[in-house]
Order: structure tokens, then sequence, then C-alpha cells
């Protein structure tokens, strides 16, 4: 039990070196999507530039489909476009799952909708993105399979930054599964010696969700 919890410290050290090489985290001033300022921003979107990265990453998806959530769990594999079609997609390759994703808009044309793949009515859908903030986008996606007979009871995601979405994902019946929060990931390159201990508590205060 040791050795496996040694073995999850270590990877969990090796995302956030992969945060700082791929330029996924950066410190600053941002604009968020719900409006509100934060003085850090991640983008996972650069790390499928990196293909020993984009494979590393792949491989803790993978690893928490299996073990922590079960393959038995899910028929199929959804998403949040766009950040985490790309993950996603390999993803449900690795585990032999159909994909699909869900717009954030219907369409307009041909059959005007909103889920773009094949689905029927009971499929059981496991909702995949890269972080989750507030959980807007990833409630949106999840009404919107539900919407045509899907079913959502889990979501994975590599980084929660602790601003309530899991809350609320719980509220409509959702368990979030998380490999990081943003505090770890604080505490992390605190120790590493990356950032300073202004910059570590800047970071704890964005916070709405505390330990």
């Amino acid at each position: 039990m040791e050795t496996r919890r040694d073995g999850n410290q270590t990877k969990q050290t090796e995302f956030c070196r992969i945060l700082l090489k791929t330029g996924a985290l950066k410190f600053g001033v941002f604009k968020l999507t719900s409006g509100k300022l934060s003085p850090y921003y991640i983008d996972l979107r650069s790390v499928p530039s990196y293909p020993e990265s984009f494979r590393k990453v792949i491989q803790i998806y993978e690893k928490m489909a299996r073990e922590t959530i079960g393959l038995s769990q899910f028929d199929k594999i959804s998403c949040v476009p766009t950040s985490g079609l790309l993950f996603a997609s390999v993803l449900a390759f690795q585990l032999s799952k159909p994909v699909l994703y869900a717009r954030k808009e219907k369409k307009t044309h041909g059959r005007e909708r909103r889920i773009e793949g094949v689905m029927t009515p009971g499929d059981r859908f496991l909702i995949v993105d890269d972080l989750i903030t507030t959980g807007k986008s990833v409630v949106d996606a999840i009404e919107a399979l539900r919407g045509e007979g899907g079913v959502v009871t889990d979501a994975l995601v590599l980084i929660d930054r602790q601003e309530e979405g899991e809350e609320r994902l719980q509220k409509i019946g959702v368990r979030l599964h998380t490999f990081l929060r943003i505090s770890d990931i604080a505490d992390k390159l605190f120790q590493l010696g990356v950032i300073e201990e202004g910059r570590y508590n800047e970071i704890l205060k964005q916070r709405t969700k505390r330990d």
C-alpha cells in the first residue's frame, strides 16, 4: 500500500513538471470565463504538442477510468469541447469505447443536434474534461446528453481549481473524479522551489472550495 502511495506521489510531481514544461501553467493576472480574475491560468491544450507529456497525461486518465471509476460503469465517453476533445478522443481509443461530444450550441443546419456522434437513450456516459472551475461548461454538456436520454453519473478531470465545480456537479447527481486539486499543485510547486510563498498564498486564496 505504501508503494502505491509513493508511486502516485511521483506521478503527481511528474504531472506538475509537465505543466511547467509545456507552458500549460502561467502566472499573472487573467480573466476567467466566469468573469473572475485569477493570479494563474491553466491551459492544457498545449500538452498534445509534446508527445511524451501527452502520452503520460493519457495514462493518468486511463488509470483513473479503469481503477477509480471502472470500465463497467460507463458505455461511452463524452467531453466538453474544445479543451476536452483531444484527451477524450485518445482516451476512448485506448479504452475501446465510443466517443461523442456535446456542442455548446445546437447546430442551425442538418439534424440541428447538440450531440455529435451515435447515441441511444440509456447509454451511460463518462464525461471527460481537462479541468473544472465553476463546473458550468461540464454541467451544460451533461444536460445536453441527458436531454437526449443519456445517463451521466461520473465526470473525470485532471485538475480541480476548487472554485465550487465539484459542488455544482453534486447538485445534479454527478460524482467528480480529480487527479489533482489546485491546492495540491501549489504545494508541490512550492516544495520544488518553483514558486515563492507569496505566489503560493495567492493560489490558495483564489479557491472558494476549501480543504
